[in-house]
């Protein structure tokens, strides 16, 4: 048998491998900025599919991908509402890279666990603590400040936030396993992800000059990886999260954002304004609130019930 000590210190460092690779990203999409950020959408989506459909295939789960897209109808709406703003999600990341504000979209990982909450709370009619509202309160206090200093509504970080917490509640509400789900979803945007490459090769999108793929060796390879990029963190992920607590998850998760805003700041030499050194910190105590709440609350449900007093 293993032990599960040892499974939790594997399980929590596959969470930290999965916090760095999503947070160093901008990186690797940076390289791509000659690329259309559709046509590096499109590229991603279809590696997607082949670099998961290949894990599943090997793993002879292939068939769990056939009875999602062909089970429920519910179960398929849900999926095309998730394949729909995850891919949006995608979108706005990568364009923000390129058109210079990863730091906005930085802030947007920051806020999406309290958009989580409020969803949760006006979707799901999940109930909200005191600490909770204060906390979301704050947060919106923040995009406010920002909104109002930079003279432009925040809405890269608003949208990223806003996509990144309808996508996990929708995915709340699927039975599939996360892996085969993913799956799923750039199954669904596929036909797209080829229509636009082939508008992109044709030379109806774009610079005219025809797809970047197989156009610069360099960028092709790239292009290719990113389906490695984003399905490879995605099964580390779901092997960390079999293995250690949620709150942990959740903790774990803000070093993705952090990585995010040192990227856009020391490499991509993005302004780091006086309004987004107000704004941060009040995302960092609306933050610390939330994860207070939630430490508490998972500390009284893990602790075993008072005994009774003899009588």
């Amino acid at each position: 048998m293993s032990d599960p000590r040892r499974e939790a210190v594997k399980g929590f460092w596959a969470m930290i491998a999965v916090c760095v690779i999503w947070g160093l990203s901008g990186l690797y999409y940076k390289q791509l900025s000659e690329v259309p950020p559709i046509e590096v959408l499109a590229h991603r989506t279809l590696w997607s599919a082949i670099f998961l459909g290949a894990v599943l295939g090997l793993r002879g789960r292939l068939g769990e991908l056939v009875a999602a897209l062909g089970g429920a109808r519910g179960t398929l709406i849900r999926l095309i509402l998730a394949a729909l703003v995850i891919s949006t999600n995608w979108f706005v990341f990568i364009w923000s890279v390129k058109e210079g504000h990863a730091l906005e979209a930085s802030f947007g990982y920051y806020i999406f666990p309290l958009v989580a909450v409020l969803l949760g709370r006006l979707v799901m009619g999940e109930t909200m603590g005191r600490v909770q509202w204060a906390a979301v309160a704050i947060a919106g206090l923040a995009v406010v400040v920002l909104g109002v200093g930079l003279g432009v509504t925040p809405w890269i970080p608003l949208i990223i936030a806003g996509t990144f917490g309808s996508y996990g509640l929708i995915k709340k509400q699927l039975s599939v396993a996360p892996v085969t789900s993913v799956l799923a979803e750039v199954v669904i945007l596929s036909p797209i992800a080829l229509a636009v490459l082939w508008a992109a090769h044709t030379g109806r999108i774009g610079d005219g000059q025809g797809g970047q793929f197989g156009r610069d060796l360099g960028h092709s390879l790239m292009l290719a990886f990113s389906g490695v990029l984003t399905g490879g963190p995605l099964i580390l992920f779901s092997y960390a999260a079999q293995r250690v607590r949620m709150a942990t998850v959740g903790l774990v998760q803000y070093l993705n954002p952090t990585l995010q805003l040192g990227v856009a700041v020391l490499a991509f030499g993005e302004p780091l304004t006086h309004w987004h050194l107000v704004a941060l910190p009040l995302i960092w105590l609306a933050l610390a609130l939330y994860s207070g709440a939630s430490l508490r609350a998972a500390a009284r449900r893990q602790s075993p019930p008072a005994a009774p007093e003899a009588r």
